[in-house]
């Protein structure tokens, strides 16, 4: 007969050669599958140490006087239940279960995992009804982009996790949205829960839904956001943020926000009043916020109080619609119907473009964007040359979404042409501290979708006017702003991939305006 410690120690020498055995059937899963077959179900696998971590937390918050009944909804291999084997003893669960849909890992996991006491069911999270109540559920959910969703299943799923939880979830919602608002059917009153997904659901439109959930439908106690600088995932680049609550009808009055590479040793922990929240429509930088240095800047004047910002132009074929001008020259086509454009900002070496006496922009390779208004007809008759060059893109140009969508599919958006530009994402460098350049538009160009356009409103304009020498000021001193006030209103991806929408950029401090009038 096994002692009691003999029979531990037998648990763990099996539990660490399962562990090496699901790492191997992990890594085989992967290497049959592309990336692309993976995102379109979501499988990125939690590394084995973060998944410990994760449920190292758990343990910390839940009472162990009540055993575990554990819960994944979406298993893969079972990263999080061979973690909490690992940390606790095997007779504090009671109960496991696992929903897998994919019918490969399923029978993998269920092979794997047939001597540890869990159920393992082949099925569709949000599809399924409960099959059981548990008091902790650990997961990271499928990330599904809202596009990779057939419509008719999207339909579905919405209608499901309104019924559920009562919250109206967009179209464009990601999939890990109605996981954890779906969730809250199979947890017991009191259970804790938590959920590893991108932190983009603190600042993007759709996720305000799943704020909403979160503050109104559970007892939400603790939002913890990686450091963007940092991936959780080897392939996928996306920035991480764990997010815990428990379905309590007490709820607390505050949580904390976390930030860092770690959990459980975190660089920055802040507690923020649950009604505060409510008002605020991102939530990643709140951290920033507490910090005195921004409370100086809450009067200084926004970006759009001198400013409008417009996305540049979407051609719909920048291949075949923007030519140099050697090109435009070599085809005989006429420059009359071609405008300026800038090009991709790695092209640009400089922070101020400089202009011919036509407006045409002095760079090394010029480039300019076929916008021509006239009807085929009337190419046909006075432009021959224009003509066959439309010809030769008919076929692979004119049914592509963007184009076949216009009046006629190679007309371009209108737009004036900007005083300044900004890249609309980026990554900062040893080279360039911040993500994001200003540059001077001093010539005719317009720019494309990978820019944003600012137009100075009348006032400003009117200044400039007078004082031209105020172009070279606002420029210098946009570039000077510290990379964090333009990251705190857009969004930062894994790998310190930093992005801005223009209705995002209206609202950035700009200090050094305040007295630009006198």
């Amino acid at each position: 007969m096994k002692t009691a410690p003999e029979s531990s120690r037998l648990f763990r020498t099996l539990l660490e050669g399962l562990e090496t055995k699901r790492l191997i059937v992990q890594r085989e899963f992967e290497a049959q599958k592309t990336i692309e077959e993976r995102r379109k179900l979501g499988q990125f696998s939690t590394p084995p140490e973060l998944a410990r971590e994760i449920v190292s937390f758990a343990l910390k918050n839940f009472d162990l006087e009540n055993k575990i009944r554990f819960f994944d909804p979406a298993f893969g291999t079972g990263v999080f239940y061979s973690a909490l084997l690992a940390l606790t003893k095997p007779e504090n669960i009671t109960l496991a279960t696992a929903l897998e849909i994919d019918p490969v890992l399923a029978k993998a996991a269920a092979n794997l995992w047939h001597d540890f006491n869990i159920t393992i069911v082949k099925a569709d999270f949000t599809q399924s009804d409960p099959i059981d109540k548990y008091n902790l559920i650990i997961c990271n959910p499928p990330y599904v982009r809202h596009h990779l969703i057939d419509p008719d299943q999207k339909n579905l799923i919405r209608q499901r996790t309104k019924l559920i939880s009562g919250i109206n979830f967009s179209g464009l919602a990601f999939l890990y949205c109605h996981f954890l608002s779906q969730s809250i059917q199979w947890m017991d009153e009191g259970a804790l829960a938590g959920w590893l997904i991108p932190s983009e659901f603190m600042e993007v439109n759709y996720g305000k839904a799943l704020k909403e959930f979160l503050l109104t439908k559970t007892d939400l106690f603790r939002i913890h956001r990686f450091d963007m600088a940092k991936l959780q995932f080897k392939d996928a680049l996306v920035t991480s943020a764990l997010v815990w609550f428990r379905k309590s009808p007490l709820k607390s009055k505050s949580l904390e926000f976390s930030f860092g590479n770690s959990l459980n040793f975190p660089s920055v922990i802040i507690k923020i009043n649950k009604v505060d929240l409510l008002n605020q429509d991102k939530w990643n930088h709140l951290s920033d916020s507490q910090s005195p240095k921004n409370e100086k800047n809450l009067s200084a004047p926004k970006l759009k109080d001198y400013f409008q910002v417009k996305r540049g132009i979407a051609t719909g074929a920048n291949d075949f619609f923007i030519l140099e001008e050697t090109r435009i020259h070599q085809l005989g086509l006429p420059l009359e119907f071609f405008r300026p454009i800038l090009p991709s900002l790695r092209f640009l070496k400089t922070l101020e473009i400089e202009a011919d006496e036509f407006g045409h922009t002095i760079l090394p390779k010029p480039l300019f964007l076929l916008d021509c208004h006239l009807n085929e007809d009337e190419i046909k008759k006075n432009y021959p040359t224009l003509f066959r060059y439309l010809e030769s893109g008919r076929l692979k140009v004119a049914n592509r979404y963007l184009c076949r969508s216009r009046k006629c599919w190679y007309f371009q958006e209108q737009r004036q042409v900007p005083l300044f530009v900004c890249s609309y994402m980026g990554r900062p460098t040893n080279k360039n501290k911040s993500a994001f350049r200003f540059i001077l538009n001093n010539s005719k160009a317009i720019v494309s979708n990978s820019y944003l356009a600012l137009y100075p409103n009348k006032n400003l304009a009117q200044s400039l006017e007078r004082k031209p020498e105020l172009k070279s000021f606002i420029l210098a001193s946009l570039n000077d702003l510290p990379l964090e006030n333009i990251q705190k209103l857009g969004r930062v991806y894994g790998g310190g991939l930093n992005k801005i929408e223009p209705r995002e950029l209206l609202n950035l401090s700009l200090p050094f305006l305040k007295n630009i009038d006198s």
